[in-house]
């Protein structure tokens, strides 16, 4: 099968292709704006360059839309960017799968639902959102491409899935600057002995995937049968505070680390845990990987890292 993944050299995108490069042909479109730990298959094909610039005659039996900018202080200090990537650039990736008359699956994000107020959350939560805050051009770029991948469902009968990924995690996920999602930002502190930076109080809460258990739902979401036009999510319902998570990896990094805490992010979701009750009855999936494991596999690439 023909794959044209946008994103696909980040962090989600290039653990996925590692487990799809053997059997598939791939196509990679990235500009690579995001990207740190470049990882990929000598077979795959890379062209940079953003998806909502990117054209093509070639046809394709999946699309992947996977370019964002995910990390809080990068789309915030990066709003028309993300914003594009998330709007054009999930209509560009539309069009070349209509065009191919291909499968395509939009990673659309657990923030969504922005500061839910029912918990776990289940796909049938319309979310309450901050419609021009400082997070709505993540927000909203996402509610948008959801909203489009749906018209071009019903309009065209487009073959598509689209999932709400609840903070996944693993090697490879970006720690520094801008770029620092909470994990990675944790444990790059803790094995360096510095402050482990916390915003706020540390008592919101996440509950956090490991990315093989991503890469196992996505494979389904994919190949499945007779799922088109469906909405998933992919993630845990099993929720951590923030400053539990904090001391978990000290413990784990055997680190001598304090805490510091930093004002609170503007719009911040105080908790936040997936309903995956749909994801358990239609692909016959959930998470495998413990917190624990999961942290202490993050941990181990982490060291060779800074080693």
């Amino acid at each position: 099968m023909k794959f044209l993944i946008s994103g696909g050299a980040g962090f989600l995108g290039s653990h996925l292709i590692e487990n799809l490069a053997n059997e598939h042909e791939i196509t990679i479109v990235d500009d690579l704006s995001t990207t740190k730990y470049i990882q990929l298959p000598k077979n795959v094909k890379l062209i940079k360059d953003k998806i909502e610039n990117f054209k093509t005659n070639e046809k394709f039996d999946y699309i992947l839309h996977l370019a964002a900018r995910p990390s809080p202080e990068d789309y915030m200090n990066n709003p028309i960017e993300t914003l594009l990537s998330n709007s054009i650039g999930t209509w560009n990736a539309l069009e070349i799968a209509r065009k191919s008359d291909a499968i395509f699956m939009y990673t659309s994000s657990s923030e969504i639902y922005g500061n839910a107020e029912v918990l776990p959350i289940p796909e049938e939560y319309w979310g309450k959102v901050n419609p021009i805050g400082v997070r709505s051009c993540y927000d909203e770029g996402k509610r948008f491409s959801e909203a489009l991948t749906m018209a071009y469902y019903r309009e065209y009968g487009l073959d598509v899935r689209i999932q709400r990924p609840f903070n996944v995690y693993g090697p490879r996920l970006r720690e520094d600057g801008n770029y620092g999602r909470v994990i990675s930002r944790f444990i790059y502190q803790a094995l360096r002995g510095e402050d482990i930076t916390v915003f706020g109080d540390g008592k919101q809460t996440r509950a956090f995937l490991y990315v093989t258990d991503w890469v196992e739902a996505t494979k389904k979401l994919l190949f499945s049968k007779g799922i088109k036009g469906i909405v998933l999510n992919i993630g845990s319902d099993k929720e951590v505070k923030i400053i539990e998570l904090a001391r978990m990896i000290i413990n784990l990094t055997n680190s001598k680390s304090n805490i510091k805490f930093l004002p609170p992010r503007p719009d911040d979701p105080s908790r936040r845990a997936a309903d995956i009750t749909k994801a358990k009855k239609l692909l016959n999936w959930e998470p495998k990987v413990s917190l624990e494991e999961g942290l202490r596999k993050t941990i181990d690439w982490f060291r060779g890292v800074i080693e």
